[in-house]
């Protein structure tokens, strides 16, 4: 399959592309702002796999051109995408009254709106039977415990989820699936700037794989679903 994965410099984007590395069936377009970590990524994954093809290119969601990724795609993926993960995101945590509004609007544009910029691009070159998974966050699902000082990170990622919904039922007569991940914790540099001192008891490259197997598969048995991962209750 022909796979393109933002946020893959780090956490369980990063631990998501060695999943899909190792079995070399796939093609990966890695996506993150961070040449240096996209190196170290593409090294691990040739130490791996030899005959791995992964193009680690470094990427703003938000704010760079997409022509020329569109390009790239055209050459290197035979015009088509099977599966695009959105993975990419921060986080902001500080309490609601010290929030301002440029923090909100930082998440927004970080969770959300780079999505809605890739999934534009992306899909005209995306087949019948391809799948669209988002990466979004129990943090934003509803009837989830919440938690001080990430609101504003929580409702970006609800955002996403409806974004989801909504987009499951745009995209029907193109044949493409599009689901999300809600997810709990898991032993990431994110999880530990949300919550200092805390260890998960799901590992970072445990999540990575999950994301990977679901995103080749997940589509056969979902669409327009908001998928709670996490082994706590709410």
């Amino acid at each position: 399959m022909n796979i393109v994965i933002t946020g893959a410099s780090s956490g369980v984007g990063f631990e998501a592309v060695i999943e899909l590395m190792l079995s070399g069936k796939h093609k990966v377009i890695a996506l993150a702002r961070s040449q240096y970590k996209l190196t170290r990524l593409a090294e691990i994954c040739v130490g791996l796999n030899p005959d791995a093809t992964l193009y680690p290119i470094a990427f703003d969601i938000v704010h760079d051109d997409y022509d020329g990724l569109q390009q790239f795609i055209t050459t290197n993926f035979d015009s088509t995408v099977d599966v695009l993960i959105n993975n990419a995101g921060v986080l902001i945590n500080k309490p609601f009254t010290q929030l301002e509004e440029t923090d909100f609007v930082e998440m927004l544009q970080s969770n959300f709106i780079g999505h809605i910029r890739i999934i534009q691009s992306l899909i005209p070159l995306m087949p019948a039977g391809s799948h669209i998974l988002n990466i979004g966050s129990m943090g934003g699902f509803q009837g989830s415990a919440k938690f001080p000082g990430l609101s504003a990170y929580s409702a970006s990622k609800a955002a996403l989820h409806t974004l989801t919904e909504c987009l499951a039922q745009e995209l029907t007569e193109q044949q493409i699936k599009v689901n999300c991940l809600a997810l709990g914790s898991a032993q990431t540099e994110m999880l530990e700037k949300a919550f200092p001192g805390y260890e998960s008891p799901v590992l970072a490259f445990e999540m990575g794989k999950y994301i990977a197997d679901f995103a080749l598969t997940g589509h056969k048995f979902y669409n327009g679903k908001i998928l709670p991962v996490a082994i706590s209750t709410p």
